[in-house]
Protein backbone atom coordinates (compact mmCIF):
# COMPACT_ATOMS: atom_id res chain seq x y z
CA UNK A 1 0.00 0.00 0.00
CA UNK A 2 1.18 3.35 -1.15
CA UNK A 3 0.72 6.58 0.58
CA UNK A 4 1.17 10.58 0.33
CA UNK A 5 3.83 12.35 1.13
CA UNK A 6 2.61 14.53 3.64
CA UNK A 7 1.32 10.98 5.20
CA UNK A 8 4.74 9.36 5.14
CA UNK A 9 6.38 12.73 6.69
CA UNK A 10 3.84 12.81 9.75
CA UNK A 11 5.14 8.64 10.01
CA UNK A 12 8.63 10.35 9.67
CA UNK A 13 7.82 13.07 12.18
CA UNK A 14 6.48 10.67 15.43
CA UNK A 15 9.86 9.22 15.01
CA UNK A 16 11.78 11.37 15.41
CA UNK A 17 13.37 12.41 11.54
CA UNK A 18 13.70 15.89 10.82
CA UNK A 19 11.25 16.89 8.01
CA UNK A 20 9.97 19.67 5.57
CA UNK A 21 6.82 20.85 7.49
CA UNK A 22 3.56 21.00 5.94
CA UNK A 23 -0.27 21.95 5.99
CA UNK A 24 -2.65 19.73 3.35
CA UNK A 25 -5.00 21.77 1.28
CA UNK A 26 -8.28 20.78 -0.99
CA UNK A 27 -8.99 24.07 -2.03
CA UNK A 28 -6.86 27.32 -3.22
CA UNK A 29 -8.95 29.47 -0.02
CA UNK A 30 -7.38 26.30 2.36
CA UNK A 31 -3.86 26.45 0.53
CA UNK A 32 -3.67 30.49 1.45
CA UNK A 33 -4.86 29.99 5.19
CA UNK A 34 -2.34 27.01 5.18
CA UNK A 35 0.44 29.83 3.73
CA UNK A 36 -0.58 32.20 6.29
CA UNK A 37 0.12 29.83 8.79
CA UNK A 38 3.39 28.57 8.22
CA UNK A 39 4.18 32.54 7.56
CA UNK A 40 3.35 32.86 11.53
CA UNK A 41 5.42 29.92 12.35
CA UNK A 42 8.45 29.96 10.33
CA UNK A 43 9.01 33.71 9.26
CA UNK A 44 9.03 33.28 5.10
CA UNK A 45 6.72 34.70 2.49
CA UNK A 46 7.34 31.76 0.43
CA UNK A 47 5.87 28.56 0.47
CA UNK A 48 6.43 25.24 -1.64
CA UNK A 49 2.75 23.87 -3.51
CA UNK A 50 3.13 20.23 -3.94
CA UNK A 51 0.35 17.78 -5.97
CA UNK A 52 0.04 14.73 -3.73
CA UNK A 53 -0.14 12.09 -6.29
CA UNK A 54 0.97 8.04 -5.96
CA UNK A 55 3.91 8.64 -8.19
CA UNK A 56 7.41 10.30 -8.27
CA UNK A 57 8.81 12.78 -10.92
CA UNK A 58 5.50 15.88 -10.26
CA UNK A 59 8.18 18.68 -10.13
CA UNK A 60 9.02 17.43 -13.76
CA UNK A 61 5.26 17.17 -14.30
CA UNK A 62 4.56 20.51 -13.06
CA UNK A 63 3.20 19.19 -9.67
CA UNK A 64 5.69 21.30 -7.89
CA UNK A 65 5.57 24.87 -7.54
CA UNK A 66 7.41 28.09 -5.67
CA UNK A 67 4.78 30.52 -4.42
CA UNK A 68 6.64 34.16 -3.24
CA UNK A 69 3.44 35.79 -1.84
CA UNK A 70 -0.02 35.05 -1.36
CA UNK A 71 -1.60 35.60 -4.33
CA UNK A 72 0.97 32.97 -6.35
CA UNK A 73 -0.08 30.35 -3.65
CA UNK A 74 -3.92 31.00 -4.77
CA UNK A 75 -3.25 31.18 -8.56
CA UNK A 76 -0.78 27.89 -8.37
CA UNK A 77 -3.47 26.02 -6.18
CA UNK A 78 -5.78 27.02 -8.94
CA UNK A 79 -3.33 25.25 -11.79
CA UNK A 80 -2.52 21.63 -9.34
CA UNK A 81 -5.95 21.19 -7.54
CA UNK A 82 -7.85 19.09 -10.33
CA UNK A 83 -5.06 18.97 -12.86
CA UNK A 84 -4.20 15.61 -14.34
CA UNK A 85 -0.47 15.14 -13.35
CA UNK A 86 1.51 13.11 -15.83
CA UNK A 87 5.12 12.26 -14.90
CA UNK A 88 7.53 9.69 -15.36
CA UNK A 89 6.19 7.52 -12.94
CA UNK A 90 2.38 7.55 -14.07
CA UNK A 91 0.80 6.16 -17.12
CA UNK A 92 -0.21 8.19 -20.39
CA UNK A 93 -3.12 9.45 -18.28
CA UNK A 94 -1.66 10.54 -15.59
CA UNK A 95 -3.55 10.67 -12.17
CA UNK A 96 -5.60 13.71 -10.85
CA UNK A 97 -4.45 15.86 -8.35
CA UNK A 98 -7.31 16.41 -5.49
CA UNK A 99 -5.30 17.48 -2.65
CA UNK A 100 -1.55 19.56 -2.19
CA UNK A 101 0.99 19.87 0.51
CA UNK A 102 1.68 23.58 1.14
CA UNK A 103 4.97 23.28 2.47
CA UNK A 104 7.84 25.70 4.10
CA UNK A 105 10.51 26.42 2.40
CA UNK A 106 13.75 24.79 3.42
CA UNK A 107 16.04 26.53 1.14
CA UNK A 108 16.61 29.55 3.02
CA UNK A 109 19.07 32.03 2.72
CA UNK A 110 22.81 31.07 2.55
CA UNK A 111 21.55 28.30 -0.12
CA UNK A 112 25.09 27.85 -1.93
CA UNK A 113 25.86 26.02 1.76
CA UNK A 114 22.74 23.45 0.95
CA UNK A 115 23.13 19.82 -0.67
CA UNK A 116 20.50 17.60 -2.08
CA UNK A 117 20.76 13.68 -1.23
CA UNK A 118 18.96 11.05 -1.75
CA UNK A 119 18.69 7.88 0.69
CA UNK A 120 16.03 5.16 0.78
CA UNK A 121 15.31 1.83 2.92
CA UNK A 122 14.25 -1.15 1.27
CA UNK A 123 14.26 -4.89 1.51
CA UNK A 124 16.96 -7.07 -0.54
CA UNK A 125 14.96 -10.53 -1.13
CA UNK A 126 17.99 -12.26 -2.84
CA UNK A 127 20.26 -11.54 0.28
CA UNK A 128 17.42 -11.77 3.20
CA UNK A 129 18.41 -8.36 4.21
CA UNK A 130 17.34 -5.18 4.78
CA UNK A 131 19.29 -2.66 2.78
CA UNK A 132 19.86 1.37 2.84
CA UNK A 133 21.00 2.99 -0.40
CA UNK A 134 22.17 6.31 -0.68
CA UNK A 135 24.00 9.16 -2.79
CA UNK A 136 25.09 12.07 -2.77
CA UNK A 137 23.71 13.04 -6.06
CA UNK A 138 20.07 13.61 -4.90
CA UNK A 139 17.51 15.45 -6.75
CA UNK A 140 15.05 15.21 -9.71
CA UNK A 141 17.16 13.63 -11.85
CA UNK A 142 17.95 10.51 -9.52
CA UNK A 143 16.83 7.79 -11.68
CA UNK A 144 19.34 9.30 -14.73
CA UNK A 145 22.23 8.90 -11.40
CA UNK A 146 21.05 4.99 -11.35
CA UNK A 147 21.49 4.77 -14.65
CA UNK A 148 24.75 6.90 -15.82
CA UNK A 149 26.96 6.35 -12.76
CA UNK A 150 25.63 3.69 -10.49
CA UNK A 151 29.14 3.42 -8.55
CA UNK A 152 27.73 7.03 -7.27
CA UNK A 153 25.25 4.85 -5.07
CA UNK A 154 26.22 3.33 -1.62
CA UNK A 155 24.64 0.23 0.03
CA UNK A 156 24.54 -0.66 3.44
CA UNK A 157 22.99 -3.76 4.39
CA UNK A 158 21.79 -4.29 7.82
CA UNK A 159 21.90 -7.74 9.89
CA UNK A 160 18.20 -9.01 10.93
CA UNK A 161 20.01 -10.38 13.95
CA UNK A 162 21.74 -7.45 15.48
CA UNK A 163 19.66 -4.49 13.37
CA UNK A 164 21.05 -1.16 12.56
CA UNK A 165 24.68 -0.37 14.36
CA UNK A 166 25.71 3.11 15.52
CA UNK A 167 28.95 2.39 13.49
CA UNK A 168 26.86 1.98 10.58
CA UNK A 169 25.15 5.39 10.46
CA UNK A 170 28.58 7.23 11.06
CA UNK A 171 29.85 5.29 7.84
CA UNK A 172 26.76 6.16 6.02
CA UNK A 173 27.06 10.13 7.46
CA UNK A 174 31.21 10.31 6.27
CA UNK A 175 30.28 8.50 2.67
CA UNK A 176 27.70 11.14 2.28
CA UNK A 177 30.97 13.85 2.91
CA UNK A 178 29.64 15.57 6.30
CA UNK A 179 31.32 17.03 9.48
CA UNK A 180 30.58 18.74 12.32
CA UNK A 181 27.33 19.50 13.02
CA UNK A 182 25.97 17.79 9.64
CA UNK A 183 27.60 14.97 10.44
CA UNK A 184 25.63 14.46 13.75
CA UNK A 185 22.20 15.40 12.31
CA UNK A 186 22.70 12.90 10.05
CA UNK A 187 24.02 9.93 12.26
CA UNK A 188 20.67 11.10 14.55
CA UNK A 189 18.32 11.18 11.05
CA UNK A 190 19.60 7.89 9.45
CA UNK A 191 19.01 6.11 12.98
CA UNK A 192 15.45 7.39 13.18
CA UNK A 193 14.31 6.49 9.42
CA UNK A 194 15.38 2.55 9.52
CA UNK A 195 13.31 2.54 13.29
CA UNK A 196 10.28 3.96 11.21
CA UNK A 197 11.02 1.62 8.47
CA UNK A 198 11.24 -1.19 10.42
CA UNK A 199 8.69 -0.79 13.35
CA UNK A 200 5.80 0.04 10.73
CA UNK A 201 6.75 -3.12 8.33
CA UNK A 202 7.43 -0.70 5.11
CA UNK A 203 8.89 -2.10 2.18
CA UNK A 204 10.46 0.90 1.28
CA UNK A 205 11.26 4.25 2.65
CA UNK A 206 12.50 6.82 0.18
CA UNK A 207 13.56 10.29 1.13
CA UNK A 208 14.61 12.31 -1.93
CA UNK A 209 15.66 15.13 -1.47
CA UNK A 210 17.32 14.39 1.57
CA UNK A 211 18.59 18.16 2.14
CA UNK A 212 21.24 19.49 4.43
CA UNK A 213 20.30 23.41 4.52
CA UNK A 214 22.65 26.35 5.00
CA UNK A 215 22.96 26.01 9.12
CA UNK A 216 23.71 22.28 8.50
CA UNK A 217 20.19 21.00 9.62
CA UNK A 218 19.31 17.20 7.91
CA UNK A 219 15.81 17.29 6.53
CA UNK A 220 13.93 15.13 4.98
CA UNK A 221 11.97 17.14 1.71
CA UNK A 222 9.98 14.22 0.23
CA UNK A 223 9.08 10.92 2.05
CA UNK A 224 7.81 7.95 -0.35
CA UNK A 225 6.21 5.29 1.65
CA UNK A 226 5.05 1.78 1.12
CA UNK A 227 3.84 -0.61 3.24
CA UNK A 228 3.73 -4.29 3.16
CA UNK A 229 0.11 -5.19 2.73
CA UNK A 230 0.67 -8.73 4.51
CA UNK A 231 1.52 -6.56 8.13
CA UNK A 232 -1.28 -4.26 7.83
CA UNK A 233 -3.26 -6.12 9.95
CA UNK A 234 -0.78 -5.09 12.58
CA UNK A 235 -1.16 -1.47 12.00
CA UNK A 236 -4.82 -0.16 11.66
CA UNK A 237 -4.12 2.77 12.02
CA UNK A 238 -2.03 3.42 8.73
CA UNK A 239 -4.25 0.91 6.88
CA UNK A 240 -6.76 4.15 7.73
CA UNK A 241 -4.37 5.92 5.61
CA UNK A 242 -5.13 4.51 2.26
CA UNK A 243 -6.47 7.04 -0.51
CA UNK A 244 -9.25 4.78 -3.03
CA UNK A 245 -9.08 7.61 -5.22
CA UNK A 246 -5.41 6.52 -5.87
CA UNK A 247 -6.00 3.46 -7.06
CA UNK A 248 -7.66 1.66 -9.86
CA UNK A 249 -11.35 1.29 -9.13
CA UNK A 250 -11.56 -2.80 -9.85
CA UNK A 251 -8.71 -3.30 -7.49
CA UNK A 252 -10.52 -1.54 -4.89
CA UNK A 253 -13.36 -3.40 -5.38
CA UNK A 254 -11.53 -6.93 -5.24
CA UNK A 255 -9.91 -6.15 -2.25
CA UNK A 256 -13.73 -5.01 -0.84
CA UNK A 257 -14.58 -8.06 -1.60
CA UNK A 258 -11.65 -10.02 -0.37
CA UNK A 259 -10.04 -10.88 -3.86
CA UNK A 260 -6.52 -11.01 -4.92
CA UNK A 261 -6.68 -9.50 -7.61
CA UNK A 262 -4.04 -8.29 -10.49
CA UNK A 263 -5.36 -7.23 -13.82
CA UNK A 264 -3.11 -8.01 -16.76
CA UNK A 265 -3.35 -7.71 -20.59
CA UNK A 266 -4.53 -10.50 -22.15
CA UNK A 267 -8.03 -12.21 -23.60
CA UNK A 268 -8.53 -14.92 -21.12
CA UNK A 269 -10.47 -14.62 -17.50
CA UNK A 270 -9.37 -16.72 -14.49
CA UNK A 271 -10.93 -17.56 -11.27
CA UNK A 272 -9.09 -19.52 -9.46
CA UNK A 273 -8.47 -21.07 -5.72
CA UNK A 274 -5.19 -20.74 -4.76
CA UNK A 275 -2.11 -18.69 -5.83
CA UNK A 276 -0.11 -22.20 -6.80
CA UNK A 277 -2.73 -22.84 -9.05
CA UNK A 278 -3.55 -19.32 -10.26
CA UNK A 279 0.24 -19.38 -11.78
CA UNK A 280 0.01 -22.61 -13.21
CA UNK A 281 -3.59 -21.98 -14.73
CA UNK A 282 -2.30 -18.36 -17.01
CA UNK A 283 0.67 -20.93 -18.07
CA UNK A 284 -1.74 -23.37 -19.59
CA UNK A 285 -3.58 -20.71 -21.30
CA UNK A 286 -0.56 -19.22 -22.97
CA UNK A 287 0.17 -22.88 -23.54
CA UNK A 288 -3.37 -23.06 -25.38
CA UNK A 289 -2.72 -19.95 -27.51
CA UNK A 290 -3.96 -17.19 -25.46
CA UNK A 291 -3.12 -14.90 -23.16
CA UNK A 292 -4.46 -14.45 -19.22
CA UNK A 293 -6.24 -11.09 -18.80
CA UNK A 294 -5.99 -11.63 -14.95
CA UNK A 295 -4.69 -13.20 -11.50
CA UNK A 296 -7.92 -13.64 -9.31
CA UNK A 297 -7.73 -16.05 -6.85
CA UNK A 298 -10.93 -16.47 -4.68
CA UNK A 299 -9.57 -18.35 -1.73
CA UNK A 300 -11.00 -21.29 -0.10
CA UNK A 301 -14.60 -20.53 0.01
CA UNK A 302 -15.94 -19.99 -3.79
CA UNK A 303 -19.52 -19.78 -2.77
CA UNK A 304 -21.94 -18.60 -5.05
CA UNK A 305 -21.76 -14.81 -3.55
CA UNK A 306 -17.93 -14.99 -3.98
CA UNK A 307 -17.73 -16.31 -7.58
CA UNK A 308 -21.02 -13.84 -8.99
CA UNK A 309 -18.34 -10.92 -7.83
CA UNK A 310 -15.48 -12.51 -9.38
CA UNK A 311 -17.27 -12.51 -12.60
CA UNK A 312 -18.27 -8.98 -12.55
CA UNK A 313 -14.71 -7.69 -11.74
CA UNK A 314 -12.79 -10.10 -14.73
CA UNK A 315 -16.20 -9.19 -17.07
CA UNK A 316 -15.01 -5.23 -16.42
CA UNK A 317 -12.38 -5.96 -18.50
CA UNK A 318 -13.47 -5.47 -22.10
CA UNK A 319 -10.40 -7.34 -24.04
CA UNK A 320 -11.90 -10.85 -21.94
CA UNK A 321 -13.22 -13.20 -24.68
CA UNK A 322 -13.13 -15.85 -22.67
CA UNK A 323 -13.20 -17.15 -18.88
CA UNK A 324 -11.53 -20.17 -17.18
CA UNK A 325 -12.55 -20.94 -13.79
CA UNK A 326 -10.34 -23.36 -12.45
CA UNK A 327 -10.68 -24.82 -8.70
CA UNK A 328 -9.39 -27.65 -6.58
CA UNK A 329 -12.21 -29.40 -4.14
CA UNK A 330 -10.04 -30.15 -1.10
CA UNK A 331 -11.18 -28.09 1.49
CA UNK A 332 -14.50 -26.59 -0.25
CA UNK A 333 -16.60 -29.59 -2.55
CA UNK A 334 -16.43 -29.10 -6.40
CA UNK A 335 -20.31 -29.69 -6.25
CA UNK A 336 -20.75 -27.00 -4.34
CA UNK A 337 -18.43 -24.78 -6.34
CA UNK A 338 -20.16 -25.71 -9.78
CA UNK A 339 -23.76 -24.62 -7.74
CA UNK A 340 -22.18 -21.13 -6.98
CA UNK A 341 -21.09 -20.69 -10.87
CA UNK A 342 -24.61 -21.64 -11.80
CA UNK A 343 -26.26 -19.66 -9.60
CA UNK A 344 -24.16 -16.54 -10.08
CA UNK A 345 -24.80 -17.02 -13.81
CA UNK A 346 -28.16 -16.87 -13.47
CA UNK A 347 -27.70 -14.07 -10.80
CA UNK A 348 -26.10 -11.71 -13.33
CA UNK A 349 -28.45 -12.75 -16.92
CA UNK A 350 -27.02 -12.83 -19.84
CA UNK A 351 -22.61 -13.27 -19.72
CA UNK A 352 -21.86 -12.11 -23.01
CA UNK A 353 -18.45 -14.28 -23.01
CA UNK A 354 -17.86 -18.40 -22.87
CA UNK A 355 -16.88 -19.95 -19.51
CA UNK A 356 -15.19 -22.73 -19.56
CA UNK A 357 -15.01 -24.27 -15.22
CA UNK A 358 -12.59 -27.20 -14.70
CA UNK A 359 -13.59 -28.72 -11.38
CA UNK A 360 -10.54 -31.33 -9.61
CA UNK A 361 -11.12 -33.19 -6.44
CA UNK A 362 -13.57 -34.31 -4.33
CA UNK A 363 -16.87 -34.55 -5.74
CA UNK A 364 -15.32 -33.63 -9.41
CA UNK A 365 -17.92 -36.28 -11.44
CA UNK A 366 -20.84 -34.45 -9.94
CA UNK A 367 -19.87 -30.70 -10.18
CA UNK A 368 -19.62 -31.67 -13.94
CA UNK A 369 -22.83 -33.43 -14.14
CA UNK A 370 -24.17 -30.50 -12.34
CA UNK A 371 -23.22 -28.11 -14.61
CA UNK A 372 -23.97 -30.06 -17.57
CA UNK A 373 -27.59 -30.08 -16.28
CA UNK A 374 -27.83 -26.70 -16.02
CA UNK A 375 -28.41 -25.36 -19.54
CA UNK A 376 -26.17 -22.27 -19.30
CA UNK A 377 -23.23 -21.93 -21.52
CA UNK A 378 -20.71 -23.54 -19.75
CA UNK A 379 -18.42 -25.55 -20.84
CA UNK A 380 -17.13 -27.83 -18.28
CA UNK A 381 -13.97 -29.96 -17.36
CA UNK A 382 -11.64 -32.06 -15.03
CA UNK A 383 -8.38 -32.48 -16.69
CA UNK A 384 -6.47 -29.65 -17.12
CA UNK A 385 -5.37 -29.89 -20.38
CA UNK A 386 -9.49 -30.62 -21.62
CA UNK A 387 -9.71 -26.96 -20.12
CA UNK A 388 -6.99 -25.96 -22.00
CA UNK A 389 -8.57 -27.66 -25.14
CA UNK A 390 -11.42 -25.58 -24.55
CA UNK A 391 -9.87 -22.40 -24.03
CA UNK A 392 -8.18 -22.75 -27.63
CA UNK A 393 -11.26 -23.70 -29.32
CA UNK A 394 -13.53 -20.90 -27.69
CA UNK A 395 -10.97 -18.21 -28.48
CA UNK A 396 -10.35 -18.90 -31.74
CA UNK A 397 -13.91 -19.15 -32.94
Amino acid sequence: MNIHEYQGKSILKSFGVTVQEGIVAETPEQAVEAAKELKTKYNSDWVVIKAQIHAGGRGKGGGVKLAKNLEEVKQKAIDIIGMQLITPQTSAKGKKVHKILVAQDVYYPGESKTHEFYMSVLLDRAKGRNVIMYTTEGGMDIEEVAEKTPHLIWREEIDPKVGLRDFQCRKIAFNLGLSGDAFKAMVKFVANLYKAYDTIDASLFEINPLLKTSDNKIVAVDAKVTFDDNALFRHPDYAAMRDELEEDPTDVEARKAELNYVQLEGNVGCMVNGAGLAMATMDIIKLSGGEPANFLDVGGTANAERVEKAFRIILKDKNVKAILVNIFGGIVRCDRVAQGVVDAYKNMGNIPVPIIVRLQGTNAEEAKKLIEASGLKVFSAIQLQEAADLVKQVINN
